[in-house]
């Protein structure tokens, strides 16, 4: 039998993480966990403000979300974070090492198209650049995959199920 992975849907803001994170959950039986959910507030103030996290401000935040993956190891489930930068996905393998990454990529453009048309989220458009310029892609020694982020929730969710299914077992790894 085929161990669940702890999947992290990550991306830069307005690539669908909060809308493919629970589609690709309900579609592998497991458990989906909102990453936005385990910031503290200063952080969220921050952000709606317009302002960048630093990375002393996202520490206690993948710390969080990977403690969440690690009492998830072996049961399988999905949490979505951006994980821009390879230190914090090293930060996030290190409290969960089994974990693989989601990484939801696409045009700029698309990606700030959909976000002027998201209702009632803190992330405003302003900060897209300094999530690009943030932007750090999977490495090859990272175990994940890339998803195209073009078309609706249902192509991409199947996108990512068929790239994942390709992956080793984590149990074998």
């Amino acid at each position: 039998m085929r161990t669940p992975h702890v999947v992290v849907v990550m991306g830069v803001a307005g690539t669908g993480k909060t809308t493919i994170g629970p589609l690709l959950a309900a579609r592998l039986g497991v458990p989906y966990a909102e990453g936005d959910d385990f910031h503290p507030q200063a952080n969220i103030a921050k952000m709606a403000a317009g302002i960048p996290l630093d990375d002393t401000d996202r520490w206690p935040w993948l710390d969080a979300i990977g403690a969440w993956a690690h009492g998830r190891a072996g049961l399988g489930g999905v949490v979505s974070c951006s994980a821009l930068k390879r230190s914090y996905r090293d930060r996030l393998r290190a409290a969960a090492p089994g974990i693989v990454f989601v990484h939801l990529a696409g045009d700029r453009s698309l990606i700030e198209d959909r976000m002027t048309h998201r209702q009632g989220h803190f992330m405003p458009t302003a900060l897209l650049d300094s999530q690009f310029a943030t932007l750090e892609p999977l490495q090859a020694d990272e175990a994940g995959v890339v998803v195209d982020v073009s078309g609706g929730p249902e192509d991409i969710t199947e996108r990512a199920l068929t790239a994942l299914d390709e992956l080793p077992d984590p149990a074998t790894r």
